[in-house]
């Protein structure tokens, strides 16, 4: 089996050492060269072809994210970006998965991190990841998401919708008799660009509220809202704990804190948490669906998305087994990571099996 061919783009000499010597520890994965900027690794690029890039964002000559959609545009390859825990730098972060990058790690202590071992599997599996996910990575990439205007959303798409669900007795009654409704989303590894595409095309009147995990560390979840936001007709915020829920408003977990939905004097209130991680995640998926499924009279819809591994799917399970909930899942086509809904198709738990650009469509129907 050949090795996943690595080229290593930092700035500085130390930090494109010290990843390179990380990287070459695990016995799938071959180093190639490296690069101290961006043009310099736009030339590599071209010239060695390598299966998986790691990308800095802050450097002379040209930075990450210039170079990052230079690639894009000229020999597209999975990225995985080295960011700061700033706010500048979980800005820019959010801006390079929008504009295609893989996914990112974050470094420890700044641009030059003497402790940058201390992420060092995380960069392993990602860079592995990407690998894996590099035939669809690129069919991604070629996709502008843009917010969908009316037009758009009228015209009938190519794409096919697998579903087995009849029209919801569940749906008609939350319109004639006062239930409360609800949309859980989860999703991981390409999910920040995902959660664009789907909540870009939710109209402004929406009439549910969404609580959304996607795996992110703190610092960036709030980024990731603000950016939504400013493009979505819905509002979209980093939840706070206590903050009722409101219709035509996603909620978004905040890195480094379980997010639960509880019931108080008939209304649904967010209740965050740092209880230990599950299955090395907080937020966790998982935890969100199996509050969501304590919940009493109310509607309920679960979208599960892009990411590596199965959270979601234990959580969606438990909510089938004590209440009736309609969920969407997403279709390997469009999916930068089969992980997540492929867990929860083989678990015979998708009522619905929609590629991303059909989702929102799909979602309003059902609820409509």
């Amino acid at each position: 089996m050949s090795k996943i061919r690595v080229l290593v783009t930092d700035d500085s000499a130390f930090m494109r050492k010290v990843i390179s010597d990380i990287l070459s520890t695990d016995p799938e994965i071959e180093v190639i060269d490296r690069a101290k900027n961006g043009l310099e690794c736009i030339e590599k690029c071209k010239e060695l072809a390598p299966d998986v890039l790691t990308l800095d964002i802050e450097m002379p000559v040209m930075n990450g994210l210039d170079a990052l959609e230079k690639l894009m545009n000229e020999c597209p390859v999975p990225i995985v970006m080295l960011s700061s825990l700033t706010k500048e730098g979980a800005e820019a972060t959010i801006h390079a998965l929008e504009l295609g990058a893989f996914d990112f790690v974050t470094k420890p202590s700044g641009p030059i991190s003497l402790d940058i071992h201390k992420v060092g599997d995380r960069l392993i599996e990602r860079v592995k990841a990407a690998a894996a996910s590099k035939v669809r990575l690129k069919k991604q990439i070629s996709r502008v998401v843009k917010p969908v205007s009316s037009e758009s959303k009228a015209a009938p798409a190519s794409p096919v919708i697998r579903t087995k669900i009849p029209s919801s007795p569940a749906v008609m009654r939350s319109q004639v008799g006062g239930k409360a409704r609800l949309v859980v989303l989860g999703t991981s590894t390409g999910g920040p660009k995902a959660l664009q595409s789907v909540l870009t095309a939710i109209p402004a009147n929406f009439p549910a509220p969404i609580a959304i995990v996607q795996h992110m560390p703190a610092g960036f979840t709030k980024s990731l809202a603000n950016r939504l936001d400013s493009l979505c007709q819905i509002r979209v915020t980093e939840v706070v704990d206590g903050e009722y829920l409101e219709n035509g408003t996603a909620y978004i977990a905040p890195g480094g804190f379980h997010f639960e939905v509880r019931q108080v004097n008939g209304r649904l209130q967010a209740y965050l948490h740092q209880e230990e991680p599950r299955g090395g995640h907080r937020p966790s998926v998982d935890i969100l669906f199996e509050s969501v499924s304590q919940l009493t009279n109310v509607d309920k819809w679960a979208i599960i998305m892009t990411g590596m591994g199965n959270d979601g799917t234990k959580g969606l399970k438990r909510m089938k087994e004590l209440d009736r909930v309609t969920s969407i899942v997403e279709d390997e086509s469009s999916c930068v990571v089969y992980g997540m809904p492929r867990a929860a198709i083989q678990a015979g738990l998708a009522d619905n099996v929609a590629p991303l650009e059909k989702i929102p469509e799909l979602l309003c129907k059902l609820l409509h």
